[in-house]
Formats: structure tokens, C-alpha cells, sequence
């Protein structure tokens, strides 16, 4: 692994970050769709799911680090929340994304660029 870890950094780091970000768009907003329980059960259970986000994060993290400056790796991790949320707003909640939320993610894919750029 640690091989692996060497040679493709940012690619084990986009991976990772995806998985942290199912699990913690899980336990951000997969509550919302059963609002009758209990507040309080809510938020053990997201408490819960958050765990293994940060399992994935701070790996994710730490091994991005190595090849990505703080402020590329946090671009990156926003970037991945948004694809993330979308297809998760649109699975689950069956929230189709409206012009002006497209346009937002192109102006965020431009900072990506500018980020990353040389």
C-alpha cells in the first residue's frame, strides 16, 4: 500500500476524499428524510456515520499533503463535496440541479483550475 501511496498520492487522496464525503453527506442530510424522529437520535446517528467519514478523511488528508499544498487539497475536498451532494441530492431526494446551481459549479471548477494551475 504504502507504494501505492508514493507513486499516485493525489490519486489515493481523490479516492479516499470520495469516500468521506459519501459517508459525511450520509450523516449531514441523510436524516432529513425520516424528520418525525427524534432530534436527539439524529444526531447519535449522524454522530455515528461521521466516524467513518473521518476515517477516510484524515488519511485522505495526510497522504494528499505529501503532493497538494493546504489550499489545493481544500479546493479539492469542496469540489468532491459538491459532486458528491448533487448526485446524492438527486438520488435520494430526487433534486434536480437548476441552471444557476450548473452555473455556480462551473465558476467552482474555474477556481479549481486557477488553484492548480503552474
Amino acid at each position: 500500500m504504502s507504494q501505492l501511496v508514493t507513486r499516485f498520492p493525489v490519486t489515493i487522496t481523490v479516492l479516499l476524499l470520495i469516500c468521506s464525503n459519501v459517508f459525511m453527506t450520509i450523516a449531514w442530510y441523510g436524516h432529513l428524510k425520516n424528520t418525525k424522529s427524534a432530534l436527539f437520535l439524529a444526531v447519535i446517528a449522524s454522530w455515528g456515520i461521521a466516524f467513518f467519514e473521518y476515517c477516510f478523511q484524515v488519511p485522505a488528508n495526510r497522504i494528499g499533503y505529501t503532493a497538494l499544498s493546504l489550499t489545493q487539497l481544500k479546493i479539492l475536498q469542496e469540489v468532491i463535496t459538491l459532486v458528491v451532494f448533487t448526485v446524492f441530492a438527486l438520488l435520494v431526494f430526487g433534486q434536480v440541479p437548476k441552471w444557476n446551481y450548473l452555473v455556480s459549479y462551473a465558476l467552482i471548477v474555474g477556481a479549481v483550475y486557477f488553484a492548480f494551475k503552474a
